[in-house]
């Protein structure tokens, strides 16, 4: 929520919020700006509509599904029985209910990722770090298929269609970046990932290209980490998502092999901030970084 903002109201930025995770998260926002404003307890609310005081937290947080029911009984009892704000939250709540456009590969792709693919489908910002691997927004098909056939223990002849769907998310995922200019991504990677030859070095050739087609286009910084430095590199990768306007807080998400992590506690979140930065820092300048890209496209 931005400076003089008053809670409950609507927020900039809220018109770019896209996906039922990030339109879970404005509402439920929102709905506790207006509780909160009224005055009211988690457990009278809870009571309000037939639930309880966790009920009520897990909507003011969005990690629940709304129902119409749940929202039009709240915001009379918030003091909003009618009027342009009601009939927004009432459209937000229904929209957050929708499908998202992962949907129909939801079956082949891990659970715990759907989240993350709303989230970052609204961000306006994302701070990635990895040190294994290419970040996923910049790979090339060819290194997606290779990276997602190693990770799973996936062979020629093997579960196919599952790399198939898998596959075709990021590119979805890729093709929504590109086509928003408002988007920006920072990305601090290890030395070591881009001499990781991921499907051998034909397609690691055309992936260390790509980077270097997208390092020019001023949406995208490649910062490297480069071997012989002095940074000792996180164990795991992580992902800053931010937002336009305020309208929700930055997430941090990190991804392990059978589940992750969504924070937005201030604490997590400063910490998570800090250490991308102290990477950053660590890492060669972007124009020394290309550079390295080409002397590496060199050598193969």
């Amino acid at each position: 929520m931005s400076a003089g903002q008053e809670p409950g109201a609507a927020g900039p930025g809220d018109g770019a919020v896209r996906g039922p995770a990030a339109r879970r998260m404005l509402v439920g926002a929102r709905l506790r700006g207006l509780r909160e404003r009224a005055g009211l307890s988690r457990e009278r609310a809870g009571y309000a509509i037939r639930g309880s005081a966790s009920k009520i937290s897990r909507m003011e947080l969005g990690r629940t599904s709304f129902a119409r029911r749940d929202i039009a009984d709240l915001l009379t009892l918030y003091g909003l029985p009618g009027g342009a704000e009601r009939e927004e939250l009432l459209r937000l709540a229904r929209e957050a209910n929708e499908r998202a456009w992962w949907h129909r590969h939801g079956e082949l792709i891990p659970a715990w990722t759907h989240r993350f693919l709303d989230l970052e489908e609204t961000a306006r910002e994302v701070r990635a770090y990895e040190p294994c691997q290419i970040p996923e927004l910049l790979q090339t098909e060819e290194y997606t298929r290779a990276s997602l056939a190693i990770r799973d223990g996936i062979r020629e002849g093997g579960r196919r269609i599952e790399i198939d769907e898998r596959a075709a998310v990021r590119r979805l995922r890729r093709r929504l970046f590109a086509d928003d200019p408002g988007r920006t991504l920072t990305a601090v990677l290890d030395e070591a990932a881009l001499r990781r030859h991921v499907g051998g070095p034909e397609l690691i050739r055309d992936q260390l290209a790509h980077l270097a087609a997208l390092a020019g286009t001023g949406r995208v910084e490649l910062r490297i980490v480069p071997v012989g430095g002095r940074a000792l590199p996180l164990p795991h990768g992580f992902s800053i998502l931010s937002f336009a306007g305020g309208a929700l807080p930055d997430v941090v998400y990190l991804e392990f092999l059978t589940t992750a992590l969504y924070l937005d506690k201030p604490a997590d979140v400063t910490a998570y901030a800090g250490a991308w930065d102290r990477l950053a820092a660590a890492a060669l300048p972007p124009d020394a970084g290309r550079d390295l890209i080409t002397d590496l496209l060199k050598r193969l």
